[in-house]
């Protein structure tokens, strides 16, 4: 509808989780590149957390893109409330396995023998399960075990968490400490800050073809963070908004009064998008309790480190 009027060819802040949108700060270029890292090497666990609306699921599509292009066979769970028959099933069918039977037994058998002949042809398969937060005790627990399926010095299944900060603190928790201490990568989101959300804002409208100069004023990219508060979906929703009101009253840079009006009719100016969690703030990455990979006194390897930037630098 507004296309036309500011001189777009797509429409730039679709809530939709499109790789092609997927603004590369430094944060989440480090994030891809320890993902990346993590299945390629054949690490086992990597988990990635990060608060509702900044961008998990478009980074694991473009870790899926990736991954596909490097010869990765790879499954992805969206909805983890599954049991775990339906789990595998769900599984082996998006690896593109043939379900012959709909034992526990059966199907472990025949994805172990999957995972065995792709091993031996030097490939890999990689699971990644969004939303894992609500994955049951149960089937957290079936995920940790898919790790038994291994050689002698290689796992044979990468698996990647990915989920809201509730994660954390279910794996946190003394019922998961066995699957805690697999985990060897964890990489965390992070909100948008006021020098993001400028080159964000910009970058997807390039994208999505704008070549005749502002759209949002100053003003209204800098009201935009206040109200948004470096959320990527609500600094979507935002923004969307803004481009059909201003469409309509043919409003062009968009003011900052036009996202006022819209934060207050979601709200925005009396509860804040996001919730500060007890676990405080995280590094873009941290490496898990695998001894090679850290140095004596905890701290992160800085060879290990500077081959993951030197990968979500390229």
């Amino acid at each position: 509808m507004y296309k036309k009027f500011f001189g777009l060819q797509r429409c730039p802040f679709s809530v939709n989780p499109d790789p092609s949108f997927l603004c590369m700060t430094p944060h989440l270029k480090e994030v891809l590149a320890c993902l990346e890292y993590g299945v390629r090497s054949r690490k086992g666990f990597v988990v990635l957390t990060g608060e509702v609306g900044t961008g998990k699921t478009t980074l694991l599509k473009a870790l899926l893109a990736s991954l596909n292009t490097a010869n990765v066979a790879t499954a992805f769970v969206f909805n983890p409330r599954l049991d775990t028959l339906d789990f595998l099933e769900f599984m082996m069918v998006d690896f593109g396995i043939e379900v012959r039977s709909r034992t526990k037994s059966q199907m472990l058998i025949q994805l172990n023998q999957w995972l065995l002949s792709r091993h031996r042809a030097g490939m890999t398969a990689a699971v990644i399960i969004d939303e894992a937060q609500n994955l049951s005790p149960e089937l957290l627990e079936e995920v940790r075990l898919l790790t038994n399926l291994e050689t002698a010095t290689e796992k044979l299944l990468q698996i990647v968490l990915s989920g809201q900060p509730e994660l954390d603190e279910k794996l946190r928790l003394p019922e998961t400490r066995q699957l805690r201490q697999r985990i060897t990568f964890r990489c965390r989101t992070q909100p948008l800050t006021r020098e993001d959300t400028h080159t964000y804002i910009t970058e997807r409208l390039r994208i999505a073809g704008s070549t005749n100069g502002a759209i949002f004023s100053d003003e209204a990219i800098e009201a935009i963070y206040e109200y948004a508060q470096g959320i990527p979906r609500v600094t979507n929703l935002l923004c969307e908004h803004a481009l059909i009101i201003a469409f309509v009253e043919e409003l062009r840079p968009i003011p900052a009064t036009i996202v006022h009006e819209i934060a207050a009719e979601f709200d925005l100016d009396k509860v804040p998008p996001a919730i500060t969690h007890a676990l405080g703030p995280m590094p873009a990455l941290s490496l898990g309790k695998q001894g090679s990979a850290m140095t004596g006194n905890g701290n992160t390897d800085p060879g290990l480190m500077a081959e993951l930037r030197k990968e979500g630098s390229k």
